[in-house]
Formats: structure tokens, C-alpha cells, sequence
């Protein structure tokens, strides 16, 4: 699939704006804070039905607007057309209130997990970092947004398994302040057992492809090792009944895939290596070594979709070959020749020339 051209109407700095994409590769070409992140924050909104940079949609929306648009024009490798298109608002408009967001398919109102999936990007992004030091939530939130993309059937059930964390959380402050029957837990045990089995099974999956892949920064020996080690909590009748009394106490689910984690490690081949013995690059990680295991991630995240799906996502990469030596530039430059591209940078000089030949390029001011 590719995505040929995205109107924007009031989302961010952009009041009324096209842009058409190469089926190729295109490089969008502008000084820093010209809105070339943002462009590509659209093309994944169209994906993945929310932001990677906002953490409430109405953020992108342009100031003093009430209603933003993003519509996009996508060709299957049918060559069949199809338009997808997501409004965010304010929550009122023209004085009445409104819905936050709605996702239309050819003009047809779709629920989220019916409009994810049409469009599938893997983006590449220098806070992409972050992944490796920051919070368990970024990681959880990576995880399903590789996920939704690729799972009608994750799409549906984390949304059940979330909406089940919060009405049971609310039953375990019933219990804990009012003294409500404990019996008020059952439905929402079954719920969430069921629907955070399938989430666990879901994420090792992937991640079992992740470490089985091939490493792509280096095949010679004694090369680090990348690896992701899932730090997962198991949802099951016996650990909710052992953690029973604390739950209560806090009026908290705290074990289940909300709590999930994954940990970015590090061995090198000369060294013995167990499940949890690799070196933690959180911890003891070089900024080059984690930007490197990220690449390994994304380059690995591209076969995993091809493989789930049967097609090439459309790759996003917003202004990273500065942050990348020769050697890495040359690898990620030989990615792009493989599926539609779309780069951000604000000076060609950091592209490889042999990247620049079929490359076509459109200038934001």
C-alpha cells in the first residue's frame, strides 16, 4: 500500500494544506520547527488512529480553531483507492458539543479498530530513543501500535482489556471505601484474564520475531548482540487472589499488561548470555548503542509487518541520518529503495548521494 497524497485543514501550523508523495521515495526539505514532523505526525494519525508526539489529540489542532482535518489518499497494491480521513475537535463546536475525534473510510463513519490498519507505517524518529530510557508506558504504547496495526483482533481486545482495568479499579475503590462485596470482582477477573492472555501471547510473539531476526547492524563476529527481554505480568485467577489485599488497599489492578515492560539489552557474541544476564542499555547503554538498538528495532519491526500482513509499510523517517555514522546511513539508505519512503531533513547533505537518485523532493518554506 501507499499513501499518495494528505490534505491537512487547521492540524497544527497547517491551515489548508496538500501535500503528494512519490510512490517512491520523497524528502520533505525544511529548516527545524517548519512543520516537517508534523506532516509525518499526520500520515500516522492516518494509521495508527492517534499521535506519537500529542498526548491529547486536540493538541494538533491549530490555535484558535475548533475543528482539524487530515485526509488521505491511499492506493492498495490492487490499485484499489481509498480515502481515509480523521476529524478532531475541540469537544464543542459552533456552541455544541461535538466528538473528540471520528474516523471516516470513503466518507463513512468507522469505529477505531475498523479504520486502523488500512494505512501501515513504521516510523523512525530521533525521540525514538526514549523507547530504551524512559517510562514502562512508552514501551507499552510502542508495543500496541505495532500491534494494532497488524491485529483486527489486538485492536478490539485492548481496548475491552483497558476499558476492564478501569471498572474494575473502580469496583476495587467500592470495596476499599464503602465496603462493597468483593463478588462485584468476578466479571471483570474473567474479562481481564481473557483479554490480557491474548495481549501477552500477542507482544511475545512479537517479540520472539524481534530476537529470532536476523541482526541487521552486523553479522561479524564479536558484534553486540541485540536483544529485547520481555519483563511481562501474567494475568491469571491465582495472581489476582495473591495480590488481592493489596488491590484493595490501593484501588488498583497491579498485575496484568498494563503493567508489561520490555527491557532493550546488549551481549556480545564472545559472551555467555542468559535469559536476563544481557546488559541493560537503560543502565549501561552508550547513547550510540542505544540509538543502534533502536535501528535494529525498526529495521526488524519492517520484516515483521511484511511478514504478518503480506505487504511493505510505508517508512517515516523524521531528520535521523544526522544522528547516524556512514555505515548506518548506507544501511538505512538501502532500506528505502524497498518500500514507499518518506523523509524529513533539513539540509540533502545528510542523505547518501546513491539515496538521491530516485528520490523526489517538496520544500516547506
Amino acid at each position: 500500500m501507499i499513501i499518495r497524497k494528505v490534505e491537512l485543514s487547521n492540524f497544527r501550523q497547517y491551515k489548508k494544506k496538500s501535500f503528494v508523495f512519490s510512490p517512491k521515495s520523497t524528502v520533505i526539505l525544511g529548516e527545524n520547527a517548519s512543520g516537517k514532523t508534523n506532516l509525518l505526525e499526520s500520515v500516522f494519525i492516518l494509521a495508527a488512529g492517534g499521535s506519537f508526539k500529542a498526548d491529547q489529540d486536540r493538541e494538533t489542532i491549530s490555535f484558535t480553531s475548533e475543528v482539524g482535518r487530515i485526509k488521505g489518499d491511499i492506493m492498495s497494491r490492487t490499485n484499489e483507492k481509498t480515502i481515509l480521513e480523521v476529524v478532531l475537535s475541540q469537544g464543542i463546536v459552533l456552541g455544541q458539543p461535538s466528538p473528540m475525534k471520528r474516523y471516516l473510510v470513503n466518507g463513512v463513519g468507522k469505529r477505531v479498530v475498523d479504520f486502523v490498519g488500512r494505512l501501515i507505517v513504521v516510523l523512525f524518529w530521533p525521540q525514538d530513543l526514549e523507547l530504551v530510557t524512559d517510562s514502562p508506558g512508552k514501551r507499552r504504547r510502542y508495543l500496541d501500535f505495532v500491534l494494532m496495526q497488524t491485529d483486527r483482533e489486538y485492536r478490539r481486545t485492548l481496548r475491552s482489556y483497558e476499558k476492564g482495568v478501569r471498572q474494575r479499579n473502580k469496583v476495587l475503590e467500592a470495596i476499599r471505601d464503602r465496603g462493597a462485596e468483593r463478588k462485584q470482582l468476578l466479571f471483570w477477573d474473567q474479562l481481564l484474564i481473557k483479554s490480557g492472555s491474548y495481549i501477552t501471547k500477542k507482544r511475545e510473539e512479537y517479540i520472539s520475531f524481534i530476537n529470532r531476526h536476523s541482526n541487521p547492524s552486523s553479522k561479524d563476529e564479536g558484534i553486540p548482540k541485540y536483544e529485547i527481554y520481555y519483563d511481562k505480568s501474567t494475568i491469571s485467577e491465582v495472581r489476582l487472589n495473591q495480590y488481592s489485599e493489596e488491590e484493595i488497599a490501593a484501588a488498583v489492578t497491579l498485575v496484568g499488561p498494563h503493567r508489561d515492560d520490555i527491557k532493550f539489552q546488549i551481549t556480545s557474541n564472545k559472551e555467555q548470555k542468559t535469559e536476563e544476564t544481557g546488559r541493560d542499555l537503560s543502565l549501561y547503554g552508550s547513547r550510540g548503542e542505544q540509538r543502534l538498538a533502536i535501528l535494529w528495532l525498526k529495521l526488524n519491526e519492517l520484516a515483521y509487518i511484511e511478514k504478518t500482513v503480506g505487504e511493505k509499510p510505508v517508512l517515516l523517517l523524521d531528520d535521523i541520518f544526522s544522528e547516524l555514522d556512514e555505515k548506518h546511513r548506507k544501511l538505512i539508505s538501502s532500506v528505502t529503495i524497498q518500500q514507499q519512503t518518506i523523509i524529513t531533513t533539513t539540509d540533502l547533505h545528510h542523505l547518501e548521494k546513491e539515496s538521491l537518485k530516485d528520490i523526489e523532493v517538496v520544500r516547506i518554506p
